[in-house]
Formats: structure tokens, sequence, C-alpha cells
């Protein structure tokens, strides 16, 4: 499985991503960096990658003037570099070496057991020997719409159901109007199935109504019972949007919950440590955590599956012809800069993030910036693979663990529901 996650994030990122984004940025001042910032704003970021290698550490603890460390990042230097052809040996400056591994595009994968913690596939970036920088738990990057399922979680909590009917229509919540596709009244299904931003505010502005700060609040409590770290966020209605940033261990952990009736369950690295001889030294079992009720999770199973079966990840049923049972969410943040794929089986909770090394690393167009060309695929390529290898014991025919007459469009009688008879706005 380790071997199906490496290939696969190879396949679709180094064999047809990378070649796209060299493409779209071949004729453009600024690449790898987007056309819309400054050449100061391109330089600070390179000064501040400078000072991050070891030659500036070396260099500084040398004694050496800044005049000195400009001009040693500025000579020419025989090195060896990275490309997906194999490596070369080449001369150039490491100013320009930084500036090069900048224009390739970086990606994270986690693929874990949502019910034992087991994980079973982890790469940290495109390739090892190059990218050392673990980005599955050091980076964290604005998570866009895979944020949202939090939110109808939290609604489920508060008595809405998928069949529930909400309005999809533009409004000011303060000084903030989110932008989005008007439909006027929808169901709550169809507002994740098309990740709709005008949704997911009505839903956030519910919580707590006429109180915006404290339904920002009330959702980074719910982000934290997911394991969602919340420590610099300020609470606000655009939280709901995916304003955020966590990393992929964050999201993947946190995705447990739905699969695993409510619970989430922390990845486990090692079972046990054995000595020399084979006895155990120590055994670990998975944390876990309530987070939402299982008629809760039995109900995001059904909003989930409607995002694969019909919404922004339909994409794996028509043209990667994956079957069974999927549930997914799409993320991509403003201009394109973090794309996200979380999806999972009854079995496993994979996460994908594809982006470059700043967020003004982009690809300019949607069309193939999007989380559901950019990451999505990975997914697809992934489970293909693990679908295929029978020893491993996955099946496509495994369901998810829902009761026979489970009817998502119940409410529990102690919960009072607004639903449809609240007054909108």
């Amino acid at each position: 499985m380790q071997q199906y996650a490496e290939e696969s994030v190879r396949k679709h990122v180094g064999g047809y991503l990378q070649s796209q984004f060299n493409q779209a940025m071949h004729y453009k001042k600024n690449a790898p960096f987007s056309s819309n910032i400054s050449r100061r704003t391109i330089k600070e970021i390179l000064n501040r990658s400078c000072r991050q290698t070891l030659r500036y550490q070396r260099l500084k603890e040398q004694g050496a003037t800044p005049d000195e460390i400009r001009r040693s990042f500025r000579t020419p230097h025989e090195m060896t570099l990275f490309t997906y052809h194999g490596d070369i040996d080449t001369v150039m400056t490491p100013i320009d070496s930084i500036r090069y591994y900048k224009s390739f595009l970086r990606s994270a994968f986690v693929s874990m057991d949502p019910h034992t913690g087991a994980v079973k596939a982890y790469v940290g970036d495109i390739d090892y020997q190059h990218f050392k920088y673990d980005v599955v738990m050091g980076g964290r990057r604005q998570v866009g719409s895979t944020a949202k399922p939090y939110l109808y979680a939290l609604s489920l909590e508060h008595g809405y159901t998928p069949c529930n009917i909400v309005p999809c229509v533009h409004h000011n919540y303060g000084n903030w109007s989110p932008r989005g596709s008007a439909r006027g009244m929808v169901t709550l299904k169809w507002g994740l199935q098309n990740s709709n931003n005008l949704v997911s505010a009505y839903l956030m502005s519910r919580l707590v109504p006429n109180d915006y700060r404290q339904c920002g609040i009330v959702y980074m409590d719910m982000l934290n019972k997911f394991g969602v770290c919340t420590p610099r966020i300020q609470p606000s209605l655009a939280l709901c949007l995916g304003a955020y940033e966590a990393s992929v261990r964050e999201m993947v952990c946190a995705y447990t919950a739905f699969a695993n009736h409510g619970i989430r369950t922390a990845p486990m690295f090692v079972s046990r440590i054995e000595d020399n001889e084979g006895n155990v030294i120590a055994s670990f079992q998975p944390r876990m955590n309530e987070v939402i009720s299982v008629e809760s999770a039995n109900k995001m199973l059904v909003l989930l599956q409607g995002v694969v079966d019909g919404g922004t990840a339909s994409r794996l049923r028509y043209k990667y012809h994956m079957e069974g049972e999927i549930c997914g969410k799409t993320g991509t943040t403003n201009k394109n800069s973090d794309a996200w794929f979380m999806g999972f089986t009854p079995q496993l909770v994979t996460g994908i993030w594809v982006g470059g090394e700043d967020r003004d690393i982009h690809f300019d167009h949607t069309s193939i910036g999007q989380g559901a060309t950019t990451a999505l695929p990975v997914w697809a390529y992934f489970m293909q693979r693990v679908y295929a290898d029978k020893r491993l014991g996955y099946n496509q025919g495994t369901k998810f663990a829902i009761p026979a007459k489970f009817n998502p469009c119940e409410t529990a009688d102690t919960i009072n529901v607004n639903g449809i008879q609240e007054e909108y706005f």
C-alpha cells in the first residue's frame, strides 16, 4: 500500500500536473510565482528561503557578513538537482536552485484504518531524497471546502437532517457577504453535494442566531473535538468555508469520525515493540474520542456519499469508474493555492493535499487547480491499485455499517428542529 501511494502521487503530480504547471508558467516572468504578486514580494520569499538553508546557517556560524552571504548565494556551484526523469549534475547559483525547487508542485498523502488507527500509507512529499520536509505532519495549509462536513455534522447535532430545506440565497452577514450560486430553497444534501457557500453560510449563522462571533466559537469547539487545532484562529462566520489551516494528518484523523460511528481515531504508527528475542516490551492501542452521535455520523455518510454519487467528486464514478460505497469531499482555496481531496470507504480514510511550497505558487485556472482535478485523481489511482491487489483484503462490495431501517430524514424527538418552519432572514 505504501508503494501504491508513492506511485499514485508520482503518477498524477509528477506525470501529469507538473508538466501542465510548467507549460502554464513557461512565458510568465514571475514563474513559478503568480503574476499577481510584485517582484518585491518574490524577493522577500526567496530571501526567507535562503535564511532557512544549511548554507546560510553555516555561513552565519562562520561569521560571514551579509554581503559575503549574498555573494555566496549568487556564485555558481556544482550541484545535483532533482528531476522526475532522474537526478542531473549541473552548475547553478544557490539562489537559482531555490527558485528551481519551488517550481515543483508538492503533495502529501495519508491513508489509515478508521477503526484501528493503523496507518497504511504515508507520503510526506513528492520525493524524500530531495524534499525532506514532512508536509503531512508539519505542513499546515488552508483547508477550503473540506471543512464543510464539520459544519454539516454540527448542524445535524443541532437537529437538522439531510432532507431539511434551507435557503440558498445571497445575504449580508454583518460585514461579510459570501459568494456563490443562488438556487432558492434546497436540501442540506444538495448543499454539501455541490459545496455551495451560501448554504454553508446560512447553516453557520443559525448555530447561535444573531450572534455571529458566538457561531464561530461553537464551530471552533467542534473543530477541537475533531482534532483540528485552532490556537490562532479568530471566531467568525467565514470559518465555515475553510478559512483556516490544518495539517493532512489532522484532516484524515478528523474524517475517521464519519467512518467510525462518530468516534475519532488518532493515527497509530507502531502497534508494539519487541526485543531481539521476540518478547513484547510495549504494546499500543488507538486513542479515540466521541465527536458526534452515531445517528449524525450515519447521516453524514449519506451526505458525503452524495458528493461522490452526484456532486463535486462525481468524476470518481464517470471518469475513474470507481464502484462501491464511497464518501468524499473536495476542497479548493482562494486562487487555487491549495487543492484537497478527502475520500473514504468503510475500511480506509485517505487525505491528499496538492499545492506549491508557497501560496503564491499555483495554477491560475480553477479547471485544473481545483481539488477535483488536482488531488482527487491520486485517491482514485491509489484505491484502484488497492482493490486490484486481492492480498490486501479490501473489497469494493464492503458497505458502511448503517442499519437497514435507517431513515436519514428522521429527527430525534428530543431535538427541536427549526427545519422548514423557521423564518429565513
